[in-house]
C-alpha cells in the first residue's frame, strides 16, 4: 500500500514537472527571449573648440554633473588679449570708415564745384556766341555802308577788330570749358575711387562687418575656454589635470547622458517576426537578477554588419567557411525603452541582461503597463 502511494506521489511530481516544463517551453516559444541584452546610452565626447593650457579641472572621474557645470577651464588670458585686439581693430575700422566717408563727401563737393564750373563755361560760350553774332552783323552792315559812303573806313576796321576779338574770346572760353570738363571727369573719378574704398554705406559695410565678426569670434573663443557639461550625466575617461594641454577638436573626456539609457536586445532572426514596436518587454539585468524591469519595444534594427562578401586581401571578397549542416541564426538588435527605473538601480553602459518581449501586446486596445511578473 505504501509502495503504491509512493508511486502515485512520484507520478504526480513528475507530471507537475512536465507541465511546468511545457509551460516554460510554450512561454519561450510564444514570447521571444534572449540572454544577449546590453544597456546602452548616449556617450557624448566633450571636445574643446580652442587650444590652450588647462588651468582648472573641478570635476573628478565618474562624477555626476548637471548640464552647464564647469568641466575644465582653459587659460583665458590669450583669448582676452585677442578680444582686446579685435575690439581695437573694430574701433580703428570705424575711424577709418568715418575718414573715408568724409573723403567721399569732399569728393562729392568737388564734383558739384566742377559741374558748376562746366555750366559757367558753357554759359560764357553762349554769351560770347551772342557777342560774335552781333559783331558779325555789325561787320556786314559796315561793309554794305562803305560803298555808299555812309560810313568810314575807320568804323569798318573797328567792326572787324571787334568781331576778331569776339572770336578769340570764344577760343579762350572753349579752352576753359575743356579744362572744366577735364576737372569734372577727374573729380568724378576721385569720387568713384573714394566710394569704392568706402564700400557699402552704414552697418552693412564689408570692413565694419568683418571687424565686427572678428570681435564676435574673439568673444566666442573666450567663452569656449570655459568648457561645460552639455547634458546631465556622468563624467568618464577623464584624463585632464591642471597644466594639461587641451587641443581644439580633440575629445578631452566623455559624458554618459543620464537621461538616455535604453536596453538593446539581440534577438535571433527567427524571432523577429513575433516582435513589433510597442510590444511590452521585461528586462532582467545580471547586476540585479531579482529586480526585473518593465519596458517596451521602441524599434527594430533594419540592418547588421555584413561579414561574408566584405573586402579582404587584394580587394577580393572575404568569405568565411561554413558547415552545410549547421546554420546559425543572425542576431538583430531590438531597442527596448525602460518605463520607470527605481532609484536604487544604477544603469551602466555595457552591463548585460536577458530580455523577453511579450509578443502581440502592442496590438491590444488596452495595453497598459504590464508588471514584470505577468
Amino acid at each position: 500500500m505504501n509502495a503504491a502511494r509512493n508511486y502515485l506521489f512520484s507520478g504526480l511530481v513528475l507530471l507537475l514537472a512536465m507541465v511546468v516544463v511545457l509551460l516554460a517551453v510554450w512561454k519561450f516559444l510564444e514570447n521571444p527571449w534572449t540572454r544577449n541584452g546590453q544597456v546602452r546610452a548616449w556617450v557624448i565626447q566633450v571636445t574643446p573648440n580652442v587650444t590652450g593650457q588647462v588651468v582648472d579641472v573641478p570635476v573628478s572621474d565618474n562624477q555626476y554633473v548637471q548640464r552647464g557645470a564647469l568641466l575644465f577651464q582653459i587659460d583665458p588670458r590669450p583669448f582676452e588679449t585677442e578680444l582686446a585686439r579685435a575690439r581695437a581693430e573694430y574701433d580703428k575700422t570705424g575711424d577709418s570708415y568715418l575718414a573715408t566717408e568724409q573723403q567721399v563727401q569732399v569728393a562729392a563737393a568737388q564734383v558739384e564745384a566742377a559741374e558748376a564750373a562746366v555750366w559757367q563755361a558753357e554759359s560764357a560760350i553762349k554769351e560770347i556766341d551772342a557777342e560774335i553774332e552781333k559783331s558779325r552783323a555789325e561787320l556786314q552792315r559796315q561793309r554794305q555802308l562803305l560803298p555808299q559812303r555812309a560810313t568810314s573806313r575807320k568804323s569798318l576796321e573797328r567792326a572787324q577788330a571787334e568781331h576778331a576779338i569776339a572770336r578769340e574770346k570764344r577760343k579762350g572760353a572753349e579752352a576753359k570749358l575743356a579744362q572744366a570738363r577735364a576737372s569734372l571727369d577727374g573729380a568724378r573719378a576721385d569720387l568713384e575711387e573714394a566710394r569704392a574704398r568706402l564700400g557699402t554705406v552704414g552697418e552693412a559695410n564689408a570692413s565694419i562687418r568683418a571687424a565686427r565678426a572678428a570681435v564676435r569670434q574673439a568673444e566666442l573663443n573666450l567663452e569656449f575656454s570655459r568648457v561645460t557639461a552639455p547634458v546631465d550625466g556622468y563624467v568618464t575617461n577623464l584624463r585632464l589635470r591642471d597644466g594639461s594641454q587641451a587641443v581644439a577638436n580633440k575629445a578631452a573626456l566623455a559624458i554618459v547622458d543620464a537621461g538616455s539609457f535604453w536596453v538593446e536586445g539581440y534577438f535571433k532572426e527567427t524571432s523577429i517576426a513575433r516582435i513589433a514596436p510597442g510590444d511590452r518587454a521585461v528586462v532582467t539585468l545580471m547586476a540585479y537578477p531579482d529586480r526585473p524591469l518593465a519596458g517596451w519595444v521602441d524599434s527594430i534594427s533594419h540592418g547588421i554588419s555584413q561579414q561574408d562578401g566584405s573586402t579582404g586581401n587584394e580587394l577580393l571578397p572575404a568569405v568565411s567557411p561554413t558547415f552545410d549542416w549547421i546554420r546559425l541564426a543572425q542576431r538583430v538588435p531590438v531597442k527596448i525603452v525602460l518605463d520607470n527605473v527605481p532609484d536604487d538601480i544604477e544603469l551602466r553602459v555595457g552591463i548585460t541582461g536577458s530580455v523577453m518581449v511579450k509578443s502581440g501586446t502592442a496590438a491590444r486596445e488596452e495595453n497598459g503597463p504590464i508588471s514584470p511578473g505577468k
